[in-house]
């Protein structure tokens, strides 16, 4: 989405301008443990970015914390969007403002629109604990299926093998 004078991190989510809020600690330090723990693990032919945007259609392009996308997807040094086709998994990090559309309307949209994998990251209880929940679109109703929920540790075959320590946030 280019439009001049929008704030950074703008989304259009159901052909409405979606001006996010400044962003906690937690999502930063998360943003930062899973952008670089995808990067590391990532094969040939797949890359993880951080705040960039995935053009879904005409009246969609949100922004997910992370995204990880397929090289044809990729273009020059100053391209700011993905085609929705390019993209394998889409993460979310819940805020307070975004509850709603992390949980509901984002990953409505991202099954939809063909993306195989999703994970939901939240801050859960007292301790201020990371929880991500993975989920993988289901190919008959199109709609994502929980595979697995990870508080201290992430390991997952899909969408390419990964063993992320999820404690390593204390170090961050």
């Amino acid at each position: 989405m280019t439009l001049p004078g929008l704030p950074r991190h703008t989304e259009l989510i159901d052909a409405s301008l979606v001006f996010t809020a400044r962003r906690r600690r937690f999502d930063g330090v998360m943003t930062s443990l899973l952008g670089e723990a995808l990067r590391a693990s990532a094969p040939r032919g797949v890359r993880a970015y951080t705040s960039m945007t995935v053009v879904i259609d005409r009246a969609n392009a949100p922004e997910p914390d992370i995204v990880v996308v397929r090289e044809e997807a990729i273009g020059g040094l100053d391209q700011t969007s993905f085609p929705v086709s390019g993209v394998v998994l889409a993460v979310e990090i819940v805020s307070p403002d975004s509850e709603s559309r992390d949980r509901t309307t984002k990953p409505h949209k991202y099954a939809a629109s063909g993306i195989e994998h999703f994970w939901l990251v939240e801050m859960e209880g007292e301790e201020e604990r990371p929880v991500v929940r993975v989920y993988e679109r289901d190919p008959v109703t199109g709609t994502y299926v929980p595979t697995g929920v990870h508080r201290d540790r992430l390991k997952s075959a899909v969408p390419f093998p990964l063993d992320i320590d999820l404690t390593a946030v204390d170090e961050l």
